[in-house]
């Protein structure tokens, strides 16, 4: 099994991204953060913080990835009280059915 960064990275953003795991990996990404059980212990100079900032990074970039994501997708379906309000620019065609019998 060949573990890389860019492995992890895409590991996470995947599971981050799923909405049965979502609550999960950032819960679990802040209760790393807080705890004092680290990979590298944050009593060693600049190495303990190393691990913490990488994982502080990832929550951060695919939660605004997502909130980003999502204001994009309320942006592009406006809700039926928008859709429904007539707008000055409109302009209407009319058009006489006719049957094709």
């Amino acid at each position: 099994m060949n573990v890389t960064p860019k492995s992890i990275y895409n590991w996470y953003s995947q599971t981050i991204r799923n909405p049965k795991y979502r609550w999960w990996i950032i819960l679990g990404s802040l209760l790393y953060l807080l705890s004092p059980l680290d990979i590298s212990p944050d009593l060693i100079p600049i190495a303990g913080q190393v691990d913490d900032i990488v994982i502080l990074t990832l929550l951060l970039t695919e939660v605004s990835q997502m909130v980003i994501d999502y204001s994009k997708l309320r942006k592009d379906n406006p809700t039926s009280t928008q859709a429904t309000q007539p707008e000055a620019d409109v302009k209407t065609v009319d058009v006489d059915s006719v049957s094709m019998d």
